[in-house]
């Protein structure tokens, strides 16, 4: 049987998993990095820590010395690191893909009416969320930054690029289609980065990678005398939707990370949705390019992350299931999920979070359950404006650390009033990564059916319940938006 390697890079862990031809997980290994906030709206990461704990899995599952086909990687989009050509060393921290720092230049941009033919090309909102305006910060803070791209000694990737770079025995500097589509810089419509943007950005040429096909061949890893080829590179929520097995139109995944990413299968079609969803680059295998559409949560994971590490409300994750309130009753207790504003359909950098209807009888129960609704309620906003645009769907897949917790499941299952189906591996982004590994070797993973996992289902009882919360949500959401513009 043969055995292929999956490296899942995400925004505060590494992990190295070895599947075998069945698709069925062999040995993992898992480890964690922090990140930093130097300043309000801004977090960053160093791109050596990432690359300390890429290689450190991947040490511990190789030295079990299973023979491997090849590789694939899968990874956090978005964030940008810019290093130098020469030295391979980095510039200026990795700015994650959830910091806010450029959104004043967003706004500029804004005001000039280019967003519109912005979202033409890439599919994308004009936000700092994005690559480019990042690599324009960067470019224009790093001292003598600009004059050495200028001259082509710096190199600007995503996490996979600068992965590929640091890994590879050839030094390849290539990405694949999924992760050029988040940068704002690439037409999704062309295929290729579009010389427009990048001179809006200010960005050169010169330091942008080779893009490739999500199965191309993007070079060979030499590690403790291993020799694996990497066949696959695909961004992490892209790769969850090839992991969940979602190759057809209508076909719908929502991972819980570290945030929330709901994204639906549209195939040849690039559908545009006015409502701040946004138009990405499912997949390009076998030379056949799937669009999809997508909603973009920045808050997820990280609140449990929160509640568990600075309210220390609980010791582990898993033990905050027993603190959800019955039915999902938080007793009137709201939580703002707004630690970097908001993400999809509002697109709003100033906001902030917090608890509202906070009494002398609210419990940390209360406060739990609330910040859980809060996940469900974003889902619901994303599920009820794809409906809006007829796609609709009665059973939704979810993956990702958050669904291991049933009562959440539930909860989605009450808010959605759909049917939730819980994978018995939820982490289908490494799986993803493992299939474009597979299908860049040659190998047919369409014979090949994922495991049936757990469903949860709508409980009557609850749903009317937890709709009039998400209505009070909702309009405490939008008065707070309201105030904030004014």
């Amino acid at each position: 049987m043969k055995h292929f390697l999956s490296i899942d890079q995400g925004t505060t862990s590494s992990r190295a998993i070895i599947f075998n031809s069945n698709l069925e997980p062999v040995l993992d290994a898992q480890r964690e990095y922090d990140l930093d906030y130097p300043n309000d709206g801004w977090v960053e990461l160093n791109p050596e820590d990432v690359l300390e704990t890429v290689l450190a899995s991947l040490e511990q599952v190789l030295a079990e010395d299973i023979d491997i086909e090849a590789c694939g990687i899968t990874n956090q989009r978005e964030t940008t690191i810019v290093w130098s050509k020469s030295s391979g060393m980095p510039i200026y921290p990795g700015i994650v893909w959830q910091d806010r720092r450029t959104h004043e230049f967003c706004n500029e941009l804004k005001l000039k009416g280019i967003e519109e033919s912005i979202k033409n090309k890439t599919g994308l909102v004009l936000d700092p969320y994005f690559s480019a305006t990042k690599i324009k910060w960067i470019l224009d803070n790093v001292e003598g930054a600009r004059e050495k791209a200028e001259n082509g000694d710096l190199l600007f990737g995503t996490v996979d690029s600068y992965l590929i770079y640091m890994l590879s025995k050839e030094k390849n500097h290539f990405t694949d289609v999924t992760n050029a589509s988040r940068t704002l810089l690439f037409n999704i419509n062309t295929m290729e980065w579009d010389n427009e943007l990048l001179d809006l950005f200010e960005i050169p040429r010169s330091m942008m990678p080779t893009v490739l096909s999500c199965d191309g061949d993007f070079g060979l890893i030499n590690i403790n005398n291993y020799k694996i080829p990497i066949k696959g590179v695909i961004g992490d929520q892209q790769a969850a939707l090839v992991g969940q097995s979602c190759f057809k139109r209508g076909d719908m995944k929502s991972t819980y990370g570290t945030g929330c990413f709901l994204m639906v299968n549209t195939e040849e079609d690039i559908m545009h949705i006015k409502e701040g969803l946004l138009t990405t680059i499912a997949y390009k295998l076998d030379d056949k390019v799937h669009y999809a559409v997508e909603g973009s949560i920045y808050s997820s994971g990280n609140i449990i992350k929160w509640l568990r590490d600075k309210l220390q409300f609980f010791e582990t994750a898993k033990e905050s299931e027993k603190l959800i309130n019955k039915n999902g009753d938080s007793n009137n207790v709201i939580f703002l999920p707004a630690f970097n504003g908001l993400g999809a359909p509002f697109w709003n950098s100033d906001i902030r979070g917090g608890f509202y209807g906070l009494t002398q009888d609210s419990t940390i129960e209360d406060m739990v359950t609330a910040s859980f609704n809060s996940i469900s309620f974003q889902t619901k906003e994303i599920t009820t404006i794809l409906e809006n645009y007829d796609i609709h769907t009665k059973k939704l897949l979810v993956d990702g650390g958050m669904v291991q917790n049933n009562k959440f499941c539930q909860m989605l299952a009450d808010t959605l009033n759909k049917e939730i189906n819980q994978p018995d591996n939820v982490e289908s982004t490494a799986l993803g990564a493992c299939k474009v590994a597979m299908i860049g070797s040659k190998i047919d993973i369409f014979s090949l059916k994922n495991t049936e996992g757990k469903s949860f289902k709508p409980i009557e009882e609850n749903i009317e319940r937890l709709s009039k919360r998400y209505e009070d949500w909702k309009s405490f959401v939008l008065n707070i938006l309201k105030f904030n513009k004014d």
